[in-house]
């Protein structure tokens, strides 16, 4: 049936189709989770990571934005109780740019936190905050404005303090000294594959592994390297059975030997052989798909997933839902 695009049959199909996604939406929010899940409070539409702060018993969030935040957790809640966040951390300093992952050092008593240009890769750093004071501890710039373009993403942290941000731009890896100080670039053919649409989101999530190698997730291809830091910086493929990790954002360490990427859909990885294999033994679609998982965190022993997008007016309601993996 043809129509013209001024005609009310064309604009009545584009409302009809346009009501389609809002209805799922809706749905989506006024239905009964089937698991766990923290919502809170905020001023901001887009937080991108969360970590859970077990000695002080609340989550920890980095703003889109820019800026840091807390959200106190007292277990005596009743459910249905919707949390507040508090900021901690403003973006003083760091003009438009986003405060993105980041991870607990606690031996140092520190959030390590990345700060990127996410549109126009002009600017990179890595800074740390005290978790008691919040005061800025220091602050690396890694790119830009004048030199090379890049998008630092994530953050992992050594024993020694040593920390470890991902450029999804650049498929490498800036290595920082425990007190800011930048060490090397951590560089290898296997971070970048030939097809150039592939390297548009390359390396993201990352975490240190306490064996003493880093596991690092590539976004577009799916694939997953480990790196053993402390020799020679040997960069290893690690061949995953059963699924693609395509689309992987942040990780976490469940154990020793199991390995959340978060994502859409997310995938809970088990390796018997200290990760030279993986095989993907649990698979989840959220149920909040349209405000998109970006990390994962771990709070008494069971995983929580991070939503980038918060909904509602005028404040917004950002979701923590426990993640229970499936085969």
């Amino acid at each position: 049936m043809a129509f013209s695009i001024c005609s009310p049959k064309f604009f009545l199909l584009l409302l009809l189709l346009s009501a389609v996604p809002i209805a799922y939406i809706i749905h989506s929010e006024t239905s009964e989770r089937a698991t766990h899940a923290y919502a809170y409070h905020s001023n901001g539409w887009l937080r991108e990571c969360t970590k859970w702060d077990d000695l002080n018993r609340r989550f920890l969030v980095s703003f889109f934005e820019g800026g840091f935040g807390v959200v106190p957790v007292q277990e005596d809640q009743g459910s249905g109780v919707v949390l507040e966040e508090i900021q901690v951390v403003g973006n003083v300093g760091f003009g438009k740019n986003s405060s993105l992952g980041f991870v607990v050092d606690r031996p140092r008593n520190r959030a390590v936190v990345v700060i990127a240009d996410v549109m126009g890769n002009k600017y990179s750093a890595v800074t740390a905050y005290d978790l008691t004071t919040w005061e800025r501890l220091f602050v690396t710039q890694l790119s830009g404005p004048e030199g090379e373009k890049g998008f630092a993403d994530d953050v992992a942290v050594d024993p020694e303090g040593n920390a470890y941000i991902t450029d999804t731009k650049g498929n490498k890896i800036w290595k920082i000294g425990p007190n800011g100080e930048y060490l090397y670039t951590i560089k290898s053919p296997l971070f970048a594959p030939k097809e150039w649409y592939l390297n548009l989101v390359g390396l993201n999530g990352i975490v240190y592994h306490p064996n003493g190698y880093l596991l690092v997730v590539h976004t577009l291809t799916g694939n997953l390297f480990k790196i053993d830091i402390g020799k020679g910086d040997k960069v290893k493929l690690v061949k995953i059975i059963g699924s693609s990790l395509r689309f992987g954002d942040g990780m976490e360490l469940l154990s020793p030997t199991k390995l959340v990427v978060a994502g859409n859909p997310s995938r809970l990885v088990e390796s018997l052989d200290d990760f030279e294999t993986g095989k993907v033994v649990g698979k989840l679609f959220s149920g909040d798909t349209h405000r998109l998982v970006t990390a994962a965190t771990v709070k008494d022993g069971k995983v929580y997933l991070n939503h980038l997008f918060g909904l509602g007016y005028p404040k917004r309601k950002h979701v923590l839902v426990e993640a229970v993996f499936t085969s």
